[in-house]
């Protein structure tokens, strides 16, 4: 869409109205049953392009409680998500259209190509199951208390770090709360990371329906966004200064060594750690501790606390921490 969304302001002027580990540790995987045997019907087998969802409520693809348990495996070692046992309905819609797009037959076949270290469909398999919930400002009064300590900041560098960037409104939001604080190009650097390169991809493009963007005040609306027409009508882009603050990266937060340098004075870790159990929950805030700047905040989600780890913060606003010392 590069160049097709003119630099018209997404605004209302005159003329215009503003509109209206909770599970354990699966021992070694199992190995991999053939789909005859899954399916429990030797010699048959669903044919190909069938919808991956269920019909008359059964599977289209056959999928045990074991083939569950090995996705729950898998996904805790590369991801460190903790799926519950109650979830395999969303599992399977969720993986079933891998199933179909690489024209397998069964969830056997599926995970035997992801378990002998098929990197791109790992990828896509870690894309499929982490959940992408996202909106501009989400949670609002993180964003007054990040502009008030940019305000007390003016003057120096500064750098933030969003770990959960997903399709980029929480590090977009960040951007325009340092504009509206500090004025035109401030020396703010945004780092946005997510584990899904599908929704980094979308956020880095910048473009959104309209209609997520119903609940942006008219002044944001004509200051940071551009506003398509013609076939891209109904979707805005985001402007090229806020497009300038932020740089997106893939990151699996589980890798041994972040490739940053540096440290942050803001992390913004929203709603990440309930997919984790408390030990990776415990290793992960000891170490966005160490990348703390002193004085630095971490802010959490609104269900998420952390009295687990009263050694390395403090609160000190509503799901708002510091670093303890």
């Amino acid at each position: 869409m590069e160049g097709v969304l003119r630099a018209q302001a997404l605004g209302y002027g005159a003329g215009r109205n503003a509109p209206p580990r909770p599970a354990d540790r699966l021992r070694e995987p199992v190995a991999p049953a053939s789909c005859d045997a899954a399916a429990g019907r030797p010699g048959e087998r669903e044919p190909f392009g069938v919808p991956a969802e269920q019909e008359g409520g059964s599977f289209v693809y056959p999928f045990s409680a074991q083939e569950f348990g090995r996705v729950r495996e898998l996904i805790y070692r590369e991801a460190g998500i903790a799926l519950a046992p109650g979830k395999k309905d969303m599992v399977y819609g969720r993986l079933a259209r891998r199933v179909r797009a690489r024209q397998l037959d069964c969830f056997a076949d599926y995970l035997a190509l992801v378990e002998r270290g098929d990197r791109q469909e790992l990828e896509q398999f870690i894309n499929a199951l982490t959940t992408n919930m996202t909106s501009f400002f989400r949670e609002p009064h993180h964003f007054g208390i990040l502009a008030e300590h940019l305000e007390r900041q003016r003057g120096r560098s500064i750098s933030i770090w969003s770990c959960a960037a997903s399709s980029g409104e929480e590090p977009y939001s960040i951007a325009m709360t340092a504009l509206e604080a500090l004025g035109s190009s401030p020396p703010v650097r945004i780092l946005a990371t997510d584990i899904d390169t599908g929704v980094l991809a979308k956020a880095r493009a910048g473009i959104y329906p309209l209609d997520q963007l119903q609940k942006l005040p008219p002044q944001q609306l004509k200051r940071f966004f551009l506003k398509g027409e013609g076939k891209n009508a109904g979707l805005a882009r985001i402007r090229e200064e806020l497009r300038r603050l932020v740089s997106f990266r893939r990151l699996n937060l589980l890798e041994e060594g972040w490739p940053m340098t540096g440290r942050f004075d803001f992390i913004f870790c929203r709603n990440v750690m309930i997919y984790f159990d408390k030990k990776t929950q415990h290793e992960l805030l000891g170490r966005m501790a160490a990348r703390l700047n002193p004085g630095g905040l971490l802010f959490v989600g609104h269900s998420e606390s952390f009295h687990s780890a009263r050694e390395l913060f403090r609160i000190c606003g509503n799901t708002v921490y510091a670093l303890k010392g």
